[in-house]
């Protein structure tokens, strides 16, 4: 069952340039590792190599965390979101192409620097399920 964001998550995410995504290995070991993410219709989406760890792990296990956090010498003004959902690799079609199109406004170096082509790269998107925040 998707959870749906409050407007101050929303908000804090679509900011934010960097996500940590942490997923479980087949050795039940947690594998943590930075993504770019955009947010479209209530999901979260990020491109991968087909072939990256990451991928491997969300195919065989889908629940994953992504943590998104600001951070500062002044305490007072931390904040963040961790989001827990559930992950699926989409291959092709149009939710392929509308989630490439949104990180490609988003981060303008990806189309020159890392082309999101199928099928060496998938698009992930992440059904929230739980949010915990802070700070926001």
């Amino acid at each position: 069952m998707a959870y749906r964001l409050s407007g101050k998550v929303l908000a804090f995410v679509r900011t934010q340039r960097v996500a940590r995504l942490a997923t479980v290995g087949p050795n039940h070991r947690p594998h943590n590792v930075p993504v770019c993410t955009v947010n479209v219709g209530g999901h979260i989406y990020f491109a991968s190599e087909a072939k990256a760890r990451k991928v491997r792990n969300l195919r065989r296990r889908p629940v994953v965390t992504l943590t998104f956090d600001r951070y500062g010498e002044r305490w007072s003004q931390l904040a963040g979101a961790m989001i827990t959902g559930t992950a699926a690799a989409i291959e092709q079609g149009p939710v392929f192409r509308r989630a490439r199109l949104a990180l490609y406004r988003k981060y303008r170096q990806y189309a020159r620097v890392a082309p999101i082509t199928a099928p060496a790269t998938v698009i992930v998107r992440v059904t929230p399920t739980e949010c915990f925040s802070w700070g926001l």
